[in-house]
């Protein structure tokens, strides 16, 4: 797969929804009831982080899910991009972007959504043909007012900022119009996750889902 067709069939994706949940799920018994309640709320891309011992079997379960499209995040090294791939991943998401990743991407036609953080980033990322990227960590790399500096002199390359975006920030990021999506948490508390309260966090989803982009 080209950067190119990686970066059309991640715009494919970031357009199904305002939001995309970032979950770090620890049991894999939690994976279904969960996919189930995002999807239902109207969120149908799920980034499932490999930061668990449980996450490959987490996005296993969750790639059973009629409606859903898993991905997996935290992609480090061509080992990670493999094992997602085998668990049923669907696309991947890293939180920065070396070559050897973005050749592992490439070679399994696995369609990414490589991290960037700087305009030299961006940039790299865009000579390479990567147009669709995520801004990461979006708060701590001064928000929304940053990633629109960013859109001004690079308009071709559109975002989904993830790091620190929540609903009190999330509209500050949708009204850009550089910004496709946002990755955020707050769709999947961890206690909500725990008690398998997927009512909540169905509603959680429908608020998110509603969010109003350019």
């Amino acid at each position: 797969m080209t950067p190119e067709a990686a970066s059309a069939e991640a715009e494919k994706l970031c357009r199904l929804a305002p939001v995309i949940p970032v979950l770090v799920v620890d049991d894999a018994a939690q994976a279904e009831g969960l996919a189930r309640a995002l999807v239902k709320g109207g969120l149908p891309v799920l980034e499932v982080t490999l930061r668990t011992p449980a996450a490959l079997d987490v996005i296993r379960e969750m790639a059973k899910v009629e409606g859903g499209v898993v991905g997996a995040g935290t992609l480090l090294t061509p080992k990670d991009v493999q094992n997602a791939v085998d668990a049923g991943a669907k696309f991947g998401v890293s939180p920065g972007a070396t070559d050897t990743v973005l050749s592992a991407c490439e070679e399994v036609g696995l369609p990414l959504l490589p991290g960037a953080a700087t305009s030299s980033e961006v940039m790299r990322l865009l000579e390479r043909g990567y147009t669709v990227q995520k801004f990461f960590p979006a708060e701590a790399n001064g928000g929304a007012p940053a990633l629109k500096a960013i859109g001004a002199p690079i308009p071709q390359v559109k975002f989904c900022p993830t790091g620190g975006v929540s609903m009190s920030n999330v509209t500050d990021y949708l009204s850009l119009s550089n910004v496709m999506c946002c990755g955020g948490s707050w769709v999947a508390p961890k206690d909500r996750v725990a008690s398998g309260d997927w009512d909540a966090i169905e509603a959680l989803a429908a608020e998110a889902a509603a969010l109003p982009r350019p």
